[in-house]
Formats: C-alpha cells, sequence, structure tokens
C-alpha cells in the first residue's frame, strides 16, 4: 500500500513538473577591467540580473508568451479606426541630404491599436516593414528620389482592413558630382 502511494507522489509531481514553464538557468553581469559588460550563466563576481519572459511571435500566426498558458476570449467586433494617417514625415516633405535616406515613419491610430491587429509599411508599393504591433518605423539607407509610403492596417488574418492615404517623400543624398560637396576634390572656394 505504500508502495501504491509513493508511486502516486511521485507521479503527481512529474505531472505537475512537466505542466510547469521551463525555467531558465540564472543569468549574471560582469564589467571586466577595460569596462565591457558581459552576460554569463556562471556567477562569479557579477550580479544576477533578472529577465522579463520573451515574446515569441509565430510569423504564421498569433503572438505567443512563455509563461504560464492563458485563454484569451475572441474580441467580441472589429473596431473601426477613426483616424489612420500618417504624420510625419509631412507630405511633399524633402530629407535633406544630412540625414543620408534615414527618416522615421510615424502614425496617428486613433482609437489605439488594438490587440490582433498590426501596421505594415510600404515604400514605393513595396512591403518594407513586416507587420508589427506599433505606430512608429524607421526607414534606412532611402536612396536618393522621390518615395510613396503608405501604411497598412492588418487583422490577426493577415488582411489588409485599411490604408493610409499615400505621403510623397523626396530624398537628398549628397553627391560627388556637386561642386558644394566636401568630398568632392574638384570643389572651388
Amino acid at each position: 500500500m505504500q508502495t501504491g502511494i509513493v508511486v502516486s507522489v511521485i507521479s503527481s509531481f512529474l505531472m505537475v513538473w512537466a505542466a510547469s514553464p521551463v525555467m531558465a538557468a540564472p543569468i549574471y553581469r560582469h564589467v571586466d577591467a577595460q569596462g565591457n559588460v558581459i552576460y554569463s550563466d556562471e556567477p562569479g563576481a557579477g550580479n544576477r540580473v533578472n529577465l522579463k519572459p520573451i515574446t515569441v511571435v509565430d510569423p504564421a500566426g498569433g503572438e505567443i508568451r512563455s509563461g504560464p498558458h492563458r485563454s484569451v476570449a475572441p474580441e467580441a467586433a472589429a473596431v473601426e479606426y477613426e483616424r489612420f494617417v500618417i504624420t510625419r514625415p509631412g507630405d511633399q516633405q524633402t530629407l535633406p541630404t544630412g540625414q543620408a535616406g534615414n527618416v522615421q515613419v510615424k502614425l496617428a491610430i486613433e482609437p489605439a491599436l488594438q490587440r490582433g491587429d498590426r501596421v505594415q509599411l510600404r515604400v514605393d508599393g513595396k512591403v518594407s516593414q513586416s507587420p508589427m504591433h506599433t505606430s512608429v518605423f524607421v526607414l534606412s539607407q532611402l536612396p536618393r528620389g522621390e518615395h510613396q509610403l503608405q501604411a497598412d492596417l492588418v487583422d490577426a488574418q493577415g488582411q489588409v482592413k485599411l490604408s493610409t492615404p499615400p505621403v510623397t517623400l523626396y530624398v537628398q543624398r549628397a553627391s560627388v558630382n556637386l561642386p558644394a560637396n566636401p568630398n568632392n576634390s574638384n570643389r572651388r572656394e
């Protein structure tokens, strides 16, 4: 009879252990003699770092969080957005040479972006930034010339629900052929 109780207790323990979230090894932060920060799983002279659970996004589906599973009730109805526009850069804005084709794209979304909805950014009709739950994007190294920016509101199924009006952006880039360019060896002063 005691054997049955022991087996039952061990079985219960194993089931609880298998169902619990996986625990990561502790992480320690060290600073070496040169001031470099090093992260390790060995304590040594380092300080323990408490990490938050990471978020994993399945590219084909929704968001999966590490940690205990919580059931989520489906959303009652799709939200009608009253405002979905690119506010920065402004339409017909020129990005000066000094910014090297780097620009922050900011959207106004009202009401706030709902759970399950994501925004993707298109440059000249091509998706430049995959759908994310954000209202700010950063574009880097845009080539010289005229570009059309447009954002799409994408639902949890990947369907475009709404698009912003297009914004035209002009990008200036330095040219070695310009007489005023400091890199031009034939520059006249």
